[in-house]
């Protein structure tokens, strides 16, 4: 039985899996995207994630149990320092996971882990989109809004016409 055992092993021991996440998580905070495997970039989430919040809250305790993890001193700089500010305001969720396709050499699925607001093309794909639109309210909404606008602005391109007749007599 499987009782208690809700992580992925990964095929390596403990301290193997504990350095290779460390490293992973270095590389994810350093470059802001990196291609892994799936089962990888799961087990990566699940790290990294309490990271960024603690870098949230800028105090030496919170720096000293992230370094305690990650082990580099440059890359925990950068975390608090410009990761963190960027984070900020989000609840949760500050990685996305996109999967790529399958390895050619022994078809394991491919992905790319990033922190969510670092990928510029995501965001700006957000901001114009429309609401939803149901097919019956819209149809007599917009033929009822439209003729009374359309009729608003044939109006007073009629009248200018006579005023200019009535200001060149």
């Amino acid at each position: 039985m499987r009782h208690n055992k809700k992580f992925n092993h990964l095929g390596r021991t403990a301290s193997h899996r504990k350095a290779m996440l460390s490293n992973m998580a270095c590389s994810l905070i350093k470059h802001k995207r990196i291609s892994t495997t799936l089962a990888k970039a799961k087990a990566l989430r699940v790290y990294v994630e309490p990271l960024l919040t603690k870098a949230k809250e800028d105090t030496t305790a919170s720096r000293r149990l992230v370094f305690s993890q990650l082990k580099d001193k440059t890359v925990v700089t950068e975390l608090f320092r410009d990761v963190a500010v960027k984070i900020a305001d989000r609840p949760g969720g500050y990685t996305r996971i996109l999967r790529t396709g399958f390895r050619l050499g022994d078809a394991a699925e491919m992905c790319i882990i990033e922190l969510v607001d670092y990928n510029e093309n995501m965001l700006k794909d957000k901001a114009p989109k429309k609401a939803a639109r149901t097919r019956r309210s819209s149809k007599k909404a917009t033929a009822a809004a439209e003729t009374p606008v359309a009729a608003a602005e044939e109006a007073p391109a009629t009248e200018a016409p006579a005023q200019e007749e009535k200001a060149a007599e």
